[in-house]
């Protein structure tokens, strides 16, 4: 697996974790279908969080979906060096995109967090 695997250091794990970015988010990059949060830490790997609500995106299936796109873009997006923390919280509507669609958006996300 490798460089594609997605494994327990590549993740926020727990709530204190998540707490950690929603309570000090220093980059933002806000979408129409998602919203990005984003705060460094001590290590020398990027950790990826993931929030996609039933309330949003009624269908199992399409959260799955939108989850394996994201970890898919996060893998792709690399390491820079120093690591951060970083949420993606999905909004009403993102189960309507394609899968073209959906990692355009994120590829077009990242870059923004990268920027900041």
């Amino acid at each position: 697996m490798g460089e594609f695997s997605f494994t327990r250091k590549d993740r926020l794990l727990d709530a204190s974790a998540y707490s950690r970015v929603f309570d000090g988010a220093s980059a933002k990059a806000s979408h129409k279908y998602f919203l990005l949060l984003a705060i460094s830490n001590d290590l020398d790997h990027h950790r990826l969080g993931l929030i996609v609500a039933k309330k949003n995106v009624r269908l199992a299936a399409q959260r799955n979906r939108i989850k394996r796109i994201t970890r898919e873009t996060f893998r792709q997006c690399g390491d820079s060096g120093h690591g951060i923390d970083v949420i993606v919280m999905a909004r009403r509507g993102a189960d309507q995109l394609d899968n073209q669609t959906l990692t355009t958006i994120l590829r077009q996300q990242w870059q923004k967090l990268r920027s900041k």
